[in-house]
């Protein structure tokens, strides 16, 4: 973690106003001059879509229980992973009535989540601290992605699902520019060490990373790939630019996340000329809402 991440985390940095915020922010991680007159760059578009594309619609897409709505009304309930609870407190939670495996996630950040594999070793003191810690967080301050500040926090828990691998879910992730997906990845060993894979959307692989290091496990080409490019067109349509998060299980697809600002934007491709190549293909909408 940054320096200037760990001082924001205590709230020492809100004062500062969204751009000059993002100028100084890109400035220490991109060690490069951010360039919101003229950006063209996809890290420097993701910056300026913070500031000037404010569709409010994008809380809901955001938050993880009410963007559940949006993804039933869009390509139906069955893609949506079960849902066994929501509650606005951890002390809410009934864990006697909860099957033996479960995963816990905050609504409104990003890396609030504890993942029971097993009750009789599941340690709930723990998984208290960190998701009450990610309850009293506005992730909205961390890297001023505006659809966060007014999302609720809340607590939702999910079915446990893992793959044909029986141990994990690998995590497919579209690259969608106005309804288009151009790219994806696969990551694979989550929370353990985690890898990235590039393909292109005939599943090749391509001479990228970001990030995280490539995986030398040899990742197979869905057979349902097809049926995972046309709900990530479905999602993504009549947006400039989204990530959408989808999961294999056994032959059935189900959502994960839409991500509006991938690595908040703040992520060096390599080779770089990647961060060129993406950029030409967002188009930046009109300016919308205040920044």
């Amino acid at each position: 973690m940054s320096v200037l991440s760990k001082i924001n985390q205590i709230g020492l940095l809100n004062w500062i106003p969204d751009k000059q915020y993002l100028q100084i922010k890109y400035r220490l991680k991109m060690n490069k001059k951010l360039n919101l007159d003229n950006p063209q760059t996809y890290n420097e578009k993701l910056q300026w879509l913070k500031l000037y594309d404010r569709n409010p619609i994008y809380s809901k897409l955001v938050d993880k229980y009410e963007v559940r709505e949006i993804i039933k009304k869009k390509i139906g309930e069955e893609y949506l992973i079960p849902l066994l609870g929501v509650y606005e407190k951890f002390n809410q939670i009934n864990f006697e009535s909860l099957p033996n495996q479960f995963v816990i996630k905050t609504t409104h950040d990003c890396g609030g989540i504890v993942i029971c594999k097993d009750k009789s070793e599941f340690n709930q003191q723990e998984a208290r601290k960190k998701i009450e810690h990610h309850l009293r967080k506005n992730y909205y301050y961390m890297h001023r992605e505006w659809p966060y500040k007014n999302v609720k926090p809340r607590i939702i828990i999910e079915k446990y699902m893992v793959d044909e691998s029986g141990t994990e879910l690998k995590d497919y992730k579209f690259f969608c520019f106005d309804g288009e997906p151009k790219l994806m990845f696969v990551a694979t060993d989550r929370g353990v060490d985690t890898r990235f894979n590039f393909y292109d959307m005939n599943f090749k692989k391509m001479n990228l990373q970001q990030h995280y290091k490539n995986s030398n496990k040899e990742i197979d080409k869905p057979k349902n790939f097809d049926t995972m490019i046309r709900i990530a067109k479905k999602l993504s349509e009549n947006l400039p630019h989204i990530r959408v998060d989808l999961y294999d299980v056994n032959g059935h697809i189900y959502f994960g996340e839409l991500t509006l600002y991938h690595f908040s934007g703040l992520e060096k491709f390599d080779p770089e000329e990647y961060d060129l190549i993406l950029g030409k293909e967002l188009k930046l909408p009109e300016k919308r809402g205040k920044c």
